[in-house]
């Protein structure tokens, strides 16, 4: 279970959070419930997400539960160093879909004593590790998965299983596009999609 840590002023460095799992698992849920707790403590929060993710709204970070809380798109990861300004806590949505620098820029704006809170998906639609996640993960100090239950079998799911023919990385989307799966039933729709082909 994560303890959620706060630091103190005498911290010299910071630190790195990630919340990972599947679609539908609650990662942008945690997200926004800690950055409002770090808001109702009076500390200085900015969250980022990428300029790609429109699917609620254009600025605001937006959970499946509709909860919200408002952000800065952002085109590349080097943006938010420089919009972070004196930030003490930073949170990034939909870290997947950043470029590979997202690791640096996290581990800069730690290393000047903020908290990044960091979301995201840990695996493509494949099952396959996905953009700069799992190098956020080896060097975060905490890291939670998060899941999603199964919509086949009511296990818990860690797959974003795609259910629309498409073959590119991004496809942005929702239950029409994508379903929560247990291991067992990703791999027999797997074996199904093969066969159907």
């Amino acid at each position: 279970m994560f303890l959620e840590y706060t630091g103190s002023k005498s911290h010299r460095y910071g630190w790195i959070e990630v919340v990972c799992g599947s679609m539908f698992s609650g990662k942008t849920e945690e997200l926004i419930r800690r950055m409002k707790r770090a808001q109702f403590a009076g500390q200085k929060v900015e969250i980022f997400k990428p300029t790609i993710d429109t699917r609620y709204d254009k600025e605001a970070v937006v959970s499946h539960d509709e909860n919200s809380i408002m952000s800065t798109p952002v085109e590349s990861s080097s943006n938010i160093l420089i919009l972070a300004n004196d930030a003490q806590v930073i949170g990034i949505d939909e870290a997947q879909f950043f470029d590979m620098e997202l690791v640096n820029v996290c581990n800069q704006l730690a290393n000047l004593g903020k908290r990044v809170i960091v979301a995201g998906l840990d695996m493509d639609y494949k099952g396959r590790p996905f953009g700069p996640m799992p190098n956020l993960m080896s060097i975060a100090e905490y890291v939670t998965k998060v899941h999603a239950i199964c919509m086949k079998c009511g296990s818990l799911a860690n797959h974003s299983h795609r259910v629309i023919e498409s073959e590119k990385l991004v496809e942005l989307g929702e239950t029409s596009e994508y379903e929560p799966l247990c291991r067992g039933c990703f791999m027999e729709s797997k074996e199904r999609q093969k066969y159907s082909r």
